[in-house]
C-alpha cells in the first residue's frame, strides 16, 4: 500500500515538472531566437566594419601611392626653389594622411609608409643641401684689434662662459644665403654649449653632425632634426613639424617631439619623446624610452605652430625593424625607470 501511494507521488511530481517544462518551453524557444538573431546581427555587423576598414585602408593606399608619386616627381625635377617647397608641403601632407589612417590600418602597413616618408624626407634634405649656394673663397685682411681667441656660444640664460677656449661653433648655412630658410645647425665641435632660438628655427630643417660631448638646445618649432655621428651629447629640442632621424650616435641624451622617429644604428641612448606615430628603431643597442619633459617658457606657442596633437603620445609603442617576434619583446629597447627620468643638460 505504502508503494503504491510513494509511486502516485513520483507519477504526481512528474507531471508536475513536464507540465513546469512546458509552460517554460515557449520562453526557451524565444531566448535561442533572441540569441540567434543577436549572433546574426554580430556577424553582420562584423562584416560591415571589416569591409569599412578595408575600405579605408584601400583608400589610404591609393592616396598615399598618388602623393608619394608626385613627391618623387617634384624631388627628381628639383633644381627649384617652388618645386621643392611644394614637395615639402605635399609630404606634411602625407604625413597628415598616415596619422589620420593609423587606428585602421595594420602594423606592418604603417611601418611601409614610416619607411617611404623617412626615405622621402631624406631626399628633401638631400635636395635642399644641394641648392644651397657655394661659399666663395676670398682672403680678409686680419684686423689688429681682433680677439686672439674665438668666443664661446651663448649658453642659457644665467650659465658661465668658457674662458677664451671654445670656437663659436659654425651655422651650417651663410646668413643671407638663398637657402637659408631651410637649412641650419652645427657641425664638427666638441665640448661646448650650442643653443638655436625660436625665429632661427621657425620650419627650419636642423641638421647636427659629428657633435661630441655637447649639450644642444633648440627652442623653437623646427621642420625636421637630423643627428648624426653624435657622441656623449644632451639634445632638448622643441616640437618638431614632422620627422626626427638619428643615425650613428652612442651614449646621447634626447627631448624630442614630433610625428615621427627614426633611430638608426645608435647604442645606449635615452630618449625622452612625444611621437603621434610608432617609433621605429633599426640596429640598434640599448635605446631606453621615456615621456617627453623638456619645458621652457613659450613652448605652448610651439606645439602649436607645429601642428602636433599633445594628446597623442605613443612614445613606448616603438617597432624595432630587426626583431619580428612578436610575443617577446625586443633586447635592443626598453622603457626607462621612473627613477632615472631626469634630464642632467648642464
Amino acid at each position: 500500500m505504502e508503494t503504491a501511494n510513494c509511486s502516485a507521488a513520483v507519477v504526481g511530481n512528474g507531471d508536475l515538472v513536464s507540465q513546469r517544462e512546458r509552460s517554460l518551453l515557449p520562453e526557451r524557444l524565444q531566448r535561442r531566437d533572441q540569441e540567434r538573431q543577436l549572433e546574426a546581427e554580430r556577424r553582420k555587423q562584423k562584416r560591415q566594419n571589416q569591409e569599412v576598414v578595408e575600405e579605408k585602408s584601400d583608400f589610404f593606399t591609393a592616396a598615399f601611392a598618388r602623393e608619394r608619386a608626385a613627391v618623387e616627381e617634384l624631388l627628381q625635377g628639383g633644381e627649384s626653389v617652388e618645386r621643392l617647397e611644394e614637395a615639402a608641403a605635399r609630404l606634411q601632407g602625407l604625413q597628415k594622411l598616415l596619422n589620420d589612417s593609423v587606428l585602421f590600418l595594420a602594423a606592418y602597413e604603417v611601418r611601409q609608409a614610416q619607411e617611404a616618408l623617412a626615405q622621402l624626407q631624406a631626399a628633401l634634405a638631400d635636395r635642399r643641401q644641394q641648392l644651397q649656394p657655394k661659399k666663395r673663397f676670398a682672403f680678409k685682411t686680419r684686423r689688429k684689434d681682433a680677439v686672439s681667441a674665438p668666443k664661446a656660444v651663448d649658453a642659457a640664460p644665467g650659465a658661465a662662459e668658457a674662458e677664451g677656449t671654445l670656437a663659436s661653433p659654425p651655422s651650417l648655412t651663410e646668413e643671407g644665403a638663398v637657402g637659408a630658410s631651410w637649412l641650419c645647425g652645427f657641425s664638427n665641435l666638441k665640448s661646448q654649449v650650442l643653443e638655436k632660438r625660436a625665429e632661427e628655427l621657425h620650419q627650419r630643417d636642423v641638421l647636427l653632425t659629428e657633435l661630441s660631448d655637447c649639450t644642444i638646445r633648440l627652442y623653437g618649432n623646427p621642420n625636421t632634426l637630423r643627428l648624426s655621428k653624435a657622441r656623449r651629447c644632451t639634445l632638448l629640442c622643441g616640437p618638431v613639424s614632422t620627422s626626427v632621424f638619428l643615425d650613428d650616435c652612442s651614449e646621447c641624451v634626447l627631448a624630442v617631439a614630433c610625428q615621427q622617429l627614426r633611430v638608426h644604428t645608435t647604442r645606449d641612448t635615452r630618449i625622452f619623446l612625444q611621437v603621434t606615430c610608432r617609433a621605429i628603431v633599426e640596429d640598434c643597442h640599448g635605446i631606453r624610452f621615456a615621456p617627453y619633459t623638456w619645458s621652457y617658457p613659450g613652448i605652448d606657442r610651439d606645439f602649436e605652430s607645429s601642428g602636433l596633437d599633445r594628446s597623442k603620445n605613443n612614445w613606448s609603442d616603438v617597432d624595432d625593424f630587426n626583431w619580428l617576434a612578436r610575443d617577446v619583446a625586443s633586447p635592443n629597447w626598453s622603457v626607462l625607470p621612473e627613477e632615472e627620468r631626469t634630464i642632467q643638460d648642464d
